[in-house]
């Protein structure tokens, strides 16, 4: 019931923040900005990686990390949070190859049997 009644008003009462707002009110402009605009919680950084196509790759990919952060082009949190996505994309990865390779074994069974 609470949101509906939000729901029903929010244009009404967003409108009166903004006013506020814009009049000066701090109050409601710190709400706006935070609220509204919230401030952003990353940015896109740049990094030349090597193609990663099988697990193989990964290590390559990670000493360009390690690289970039060694140059000061990234920063060990940006490592970090790239260091991650390499990381999932390795699990994949190896994840579609045991598949492939479990279902070439019940392949070669079913045959056998």
């Amino acid at each position: 019931m609470a949101e509906k009644l939000m729901h029903d008003d929010a244009g009404a009462v967003v409108a009166a923040i903004l006013t506020a707002a814009k009049g000066g009110d701090m109050t409601a402009a710190r709400l706006v900005l935070e609220r509204i605009l919230p401030a952003r919680k990353g940015c896109p950084v740049v990094v030349a990686l090597p193609d990663v196509q099988t697990a193989t790759d990964v290590p390559s990919a990670f000493g360009a990390i390690v690289a970039a952060v060694a140059r000061g082009d990234l920063t060990p949190e940006e490592a970090a949070a790239i260091g991650a996505v390499l990381e999932a994309q390795r699990r994949a990865i190896e994840t579609a190859d045991h598949e492939q390779r479990l279902s070439a074994l019940e392949a070669e069974r079913g045959k056998a049997l």
